[in-house]
């Protein structure tokens, strides 16, 4: 096994068990207490998953989060939440989370949560070539960047893998429990409407009329399908 998990957590004892119970599972843990630590850490080591807390001293979960996506860095990130921060688990994931759990919370569950975010990782589609252009539009995937005439276009970590599923899969009709399934993985939002606003926000940043998509285009009672 030996993935490589980053846990930034201030709460001193969870961080203790956390990392304790995940190396006896077999992963390399590094674990920090404070946002700005944990930012820089996760800029400057590869990890193959962030356990992010939401309440850091220094800088939040979610200036953590963030940063990161618009670096880009699109290491999985596990949010941990409290019960009562039900908004914040939203915008977690709008600005790049990948999943979340609320505290307290079962370490099976903590478990099942990190082996599904990093097979879902590793079984990400590869398209055949790594740059595309669609008209003014270039999608690399090798450098994670996206432009229009030369124009960086920012893409929060999700909507860039969804970008990523649709192209690689383009000319075919995707449903969204498919989409759900393949880019969010286990322990998403159970529900498709997190599909169709993501597609909303891409449609926004890649579409010349995102009111007349040319790009992302609506199969009625199917599901989506990228016909750039």
């Amino acid at each position: 096994m030996n993935e490589r998990i980053l846990i930034i957590e201030d709460e001193r004892g969870l961080a203790i068990t956390l990392t304790d119970r995940l190396e006896s599972e077999g992963y390399a843990v590094t674990a920090v207490r404070d946002g700005e630590e944990g930012l820089q850490c996760a800029l400057r080591d590869p990890f193959d998953l962030i356990i992010l807390d939401l309440m850091l001293p220094s800088k939040s979960g979610l200036d953590v989060c963030r940063e990161l996506r618009q670096h880009p860095c699109l290491t999985p990130i596990l949010m941990l939440t409290a019960r009562s921060q039900v908004l914040d688990k939203v915008v977690g994931l709008k600005v790049g989370a990948d999943d979340y759990l609320t505290k307290p919370f079962e370490m099976a569950e903590l478990l099942a949560r990190i082996e599904a975010l990093l097979r879902r990782a590793g079984q990400r589609p590869t398209s055949a070539t790594d740059a595309h252009r669609f008209g003014s539009l270039q999608v690399d995937f090798r450098r994670t960047e996206v432009t229009r005439d030369g124009n960086p276009i920012a893409l929060s970590a999700k909507e860039f893998l969804l970008l990523r599923y649709l192209i690689d899969h383009r000319g075919e009709t995707v449903s969204r429990d498919e989409l759900l399934r393949e880019v969010w993985g286990y322990g998403a939002l159970p529900s498709t409407r997190t599909v169709d606003v993501h597609v909303a926000w891409l449609r926004q940043k890649l579409e010349e009329d995102p009111k007349r998509p040319q790009l992302i285009l609506t199969v009625v009672g199917l599901g989506y399908k990228f016909a750039g």
